[in-house]
């Protein structure tokens, strides 16, 4: 049993017995309880075996968080609302090693979260993650931590898969040849971005890297965003990764693993949807690269999203957890049949972001 008495004492907080800390929400990564006391906290044991430096990691979060707190107050908004706010150990530190786990703690923020987006909301998430972007654009990422490596590195990405598919160790590639020459005939769109950035036509910026409508809380009334959340991947990148991965999810018609191709198609009214929110908090401080591409992020997103099921598939699904043997060519077929509708749609979506624009 985890003693949550010892672990909170550590960070100010008194309780009087276990019964008081609850599991609470439903992320995959780190293991988060609820502490019911008056303030109530979050409690987040670190999952180190995906983030293998927390000491590096909450110094991300911590930076980011802080910088956002004061422009907030800046604004006339409530930090403890609008972003999250580390509660911080009796010694000053960010987070506490107990037993070999590494425990840390926000203030809890009372607000609901949603897994299944429609239109109204993902206005309110581009609103979110637009208001993100816009209060960090004079933030210098290169304080950041990458704290997973080339994580959108493209052209890293499709090398990957080319060297999956020559070695094709599970003898599974012949069986995939349609899926692999789609995949492979995509390689003019994979260094638009990253040649971007490293040329600088394309600013370096604090990126949140998993833009899911889950990880935005709702005023529980009104459904206006309160804050975003989850910033274990916040690391340098570009605007367009969160724009391209937040529709690469939001507005398909399906689920990543719908195996009726049929049924899998970008939805331009959520694309609309998001983008008119995302570009009204953005557009002051985005650049005019920025908005030119970013119908093209959402197909590089859901692109790269293809490739890297595709890849674990060939190598023996070693990365991503699977509920069957061929989930993760289902994935790589759907997200690559997204791809393809993408293409046929990107004159659309430019003309809606000229409306915002």
């Amino acid at each position: 049993m985890i003693d949550f008495k010892a672990i909170l004492k550590n960070f100010g907080i008194d309780i009087c017995c276990n019964d008081m800390v609850q599991p609470y929400g439903d992320g995959h990564i780190n293991d988060t309880y609820l502490v019911s006391t008056e303030p109530k906290y979050i409690l987040q044991r670190i999952n180190t075996t995906v983030f293998k430096d927390p000491v590096r990691l909450m110094n991300n979060i911590a930076l980011v968080t802080e910088f956002l707190g004061n422009k907030i107050k800046e604004n006339g908004g409530d930090p403890e609302v609008e972003t999250l706010t580390i509660v911080k150990t009796v010694d000053g530190e960010n987070f506490f090693e107990f037993e070999g786990n590494h425990y840390r703690v926000y203030l809890f923020i009372n607000g609901v979260s949603y897994n299944l987006p429609n239109n109204e909301l993902l206005y309110e998430a581009g609103k979110a993650f637009g208001k993100f972007q816009n209060q960090l654009a004079d933030f210098n990422a290169e304080l950041l931590f990458e704290s997973i490596p080339n994580f959108h590195h493209t052209r890293k990405r499709f090398n990957t898969l080319k060297a999956a598919v020559e070695a094709d160790k599970m003898g599974r590639a012949n069986s995939v040849k349609d899926v692999i020459d789609f995949a492979l005939s995509c390689e003019k769109y994979v260094d638009i971005v990253v040649d971007g950035i490293a040329d600088k036509t394309i600013p370096l910026r604090v990126t949140h890297n998993d833009t899911k409508i889950n990880n935005i809380l709702f005023d529980k009334e009104t459904n206006a965003c309160l804050s975003v959340i989850d910033l274990d991947t916040v690391m340098p990148g570009s605007m367009l990764y969160d724009f391209g991965d937040a529709l690469r999810f939001g507005a398909s018609s399906a689920k990543e693993d719908e195996t009726n191709l049929d049924a899998v198609f970008c939805q331009l009214d959520k694309f609309e949807a998001f983008t008119k929110g995302f570009l009204g908090e953005v557009k002051a401080s985005a650049t005019a690269r920025e908005i030119e591409l970013l119908p093209l992020s959402v197909l590089l997103l859901t692109y790269e999203c293809g490739i890297r099921f595709l890849t674990d598939y060939l190598e023996g699904d070693t990365y991503f957890k699977i509920h069957y043997p061929e989930h993760n060519i289902d994935r790589a077929r759907n997200q690559l049949k997204l791809v393809a509708d993408i293409e046929t749609k990107l004159d659309e979506m430019s003309n809606i972001v000229k409306k915002y624009a």
